[in-house]
C-alpha cells in the first residue's frame, strides 16, 4: 500500500523543491535561505506553504519551465503531472493490499498509495471511515497523496457507513475504481482468455421445469410462485445482461413472490 522507498524519496525531493520555489516567489515565509533548510523546518510552517503552493497552482508550470534545481526531463515531467492535483476533503473507508480507497467528491472512488509508510500506518491504525482533506497527485502511473493529511474526527453512524459501503460496491462492480491520474500510462483492458460458461440451456431447462410447478398446498404453492420467479430472473440475467429494466421488473417480481411467501409462512398455525 505505498511506493518503493526510492520514489518515496523522489518525491519529497520533487515535492520540496517546488515548494521552496514557492516560497522564492511568494515569500511565505521570508526567513528560510535555502532548501536544504526548508526540509528541517517544523511541520507547521511546511504546512503553510504546502497550502500556498494549491492555491497558485499556475506556479508549477513555471518551476517546471525555469528548472531551478536543473532536474532531468523525467522528473520535471512528473511535476507537470501535479497540475491535475485533487484537492479536497475525501471519506477513507478501507485498506486494501493494493492501496487504501478514498471517496471523495460525486462518489468518485479512487485507490491511493501512501509514501514511506503506507497510509494504515500513517494514521496509526485508527478507526475508518475517516474523513481527511488532503491532495491527491499523479505520480509514476499511481494515485499518492503530497505528504500531509489533515484529519477531521467525525463520527460516522450506521446510515452513513452502509452509504460509504455501497458507493464503494458500486464502483468496484463496474470497475470505477480510479488507480491513475495519468490515463496515457494505463495499460488496456487485459481482455480475459477463460471463456464464460453458457449456462443459457441449463438455464432453460430449470424454468420449463419450474413452469410445470404450480397447484398443491398453500406453503408448497407459494413456494413453487418465488422458484418460477427466480428462474425467471436467472435466465434473463444469462440471456440479457445488460437488460437492466428488464432484470429490474423481473426482481420486483421476485421480491412480491417473497412477500407472499412470508404471509403464508407467518399465517400457518403450528
Amino acid at each position: 500500500m505505498k511506493v518503493s522507498t526510492a520514489d518515496a524519496e523522489l518525491f519529497f525531493k520533487l515535492m520540496w523543491s517546488l515548494q521552496f520555489y514557492v516560497n522564492q516567489k511568494l515569500q511565505v515565509l521570508p526567513d528560510l535561505d535555502s532548501l536544504e533548510d526548508y526540509q528541517l523546518y517544523p511541520l507547521e510552517e511546511r504546512f503553510l506553504l504546502r497550502n500556498t503552493l494549491w492555491e497558485n497552482p499556475n506556479l508549477i508550470g513555471t518551476y517546471v519551465a525555469e528548472n531551478p534545481q536543473q532536474f532531468p526531463e523525467e522528473e520535471l515531467a512528473i511535476v507537470q503531472k501535479w497540475e491535475r492535483h485533487i484537492a479536497g476533503t475525501f471519506q477513507i473507508f478501507r485498506h486494501l493490499k493494493k492501496h487504501s480507497i478514498f471517496i471523495g467528491e460525486n462518489n468518485q472512488v479512487y485507490g491511493v498509495l501512501g509514501l514511506h509508510d503506507s497510509l494504515e500506518d500513517a494514521l496509526y491504525g485508527r478507526p475508518l471511515p475517516l474523513m481527511v482533506n488532503t491532495v491527491l497527485l499523479p505520480f509514476k502511473g499511481q494515485i499518492v497523496y503530497d505528504g500531509i493529511l489533515n484529519s477531521y474526527n467525525v463520527y460516522f453512524g450506521s446510515g452513513i457507513r452502509s452509504e460509504l459501503n455501497d458507493i464503494y460496491m458500486t464502483a468496484k462492480q463496474n470497475k470505477r475504481i480510479i488507480t491513475t491520474l495519468e490515463p496515457e500510462l494505463s495499460p488496456p483492458t487485459p481482455i480475459s482468455k477463460e471463456p464464460i460458461k453458457d449456462w443459457g440451456p441449463v438455464v432453460d431447462e430449470v424454468v420449463n421445469a419450474t413452469n410445470s410447478l404450480k397447484g398443491g398446498p398453500v406453503i408448497q404453492n407459494a413456494a413453487f410462485r418465488l422458484l418460477r420467479a427466480s428462474a425467471a430472473l436467472a435466465q434473463s440475467a444469462v440471456n440479457e445482461p445488460d437488460n437492466l429494466d428488464e432484470l429490474w421488473k423481473l426482481e420486483k417480481l421476485v421480491r412480491t413472490a417473497l412477500t407472499h411467501l412470508q404471509t403464508v409462512l407467518n399465517r400457518a398455525e403450528r
